[in-house]
């Protein structure tokens, strides 16, 4: 994962967090924030970064995210997105689950591979094969000390087509897409967990 910096802050700090400090009370469901940051060759990748605050603790939230078919509740209905492998999936580091969507009318199959694997805690996909250059997802759960969860995502993505092709269809298309997948899945994540 690259953390070098965060908006030119260490990753990590308040100032690098787009959802840390006062403001969110007790749901502190944060907007997305994309930034750019440098893989260790100089490259420019960027990173999308949100934070959501659940009311249960992490070892009763991520059995949800661990059924990969859950998904689909949580993907904006415009992309018409579905899990192509039959249920169960065996969730374990290298398990491959394969997708498809379409995105501006546009159909697309995806295919991503489960990096790590840490019950309650974390975990990581990677894109094999799809729309971006690079596509690495982080989801962490850690114990927020009231009883609840704070789930993080960390999505470090290329756009395919050179650095400054890319940094175009970023500001132009790719940030609001992605602004408006996330939005929609944390309202439903609030919505899902608000119930249970």
């Amino acid at each position: 994962m690259l953390a070098p910096t965060v908006g030119g802050c260490p990753a990590g700090t308040a100032a690098a967090d787009p959802a840390a400090g006062a403001g969110y009370g007790t749901r502190m469901t944060a907007r997305p924030r994309i930034v750019t940051v440098r893989d260790p060759d100089g490259r420019s990748v960027f990173a999308l970064l949100t934070r959501q605050r659940l009311p249960i603790p992490p070892e009763q939230v991520f059995p949800f995210f661990a059924d990969a078919h859950n998904l689909e509740r949580i993907t904006p209905p415009f992309l018409r997105f579905r899990v192509v492998m039959p249920r169960p999936i065996a969730m374990a580091e290298g398990t491959l689950i394969e997708y498809r969507l379409r995105l501006h009318g546009l159909p697309i199959r995806w295919l991503t591979r489960i990096a790590v694997w840490q019950p309650p805690h974390r975990f990581v996909d990677e894109q094999l094969r799809g729309p971006y250059r690079l596509w690495r997802h982080e989801h962490t759960f850690e114990p927020d000390g009231a009883g609840g969860t704070l789930a993080r995502d960390h999505v470090e993505y290329q756009i395919r087509g050179g650095e400054a092709l890319g940094a175009v269809a970023n500001r132009l298309l790719v940030e609001r897409d992605l602004e408006r997948i996330f939005s929609y899945r944390a309202a439903e994540l609030d919505k899902s967990f608000r119930r249970v």
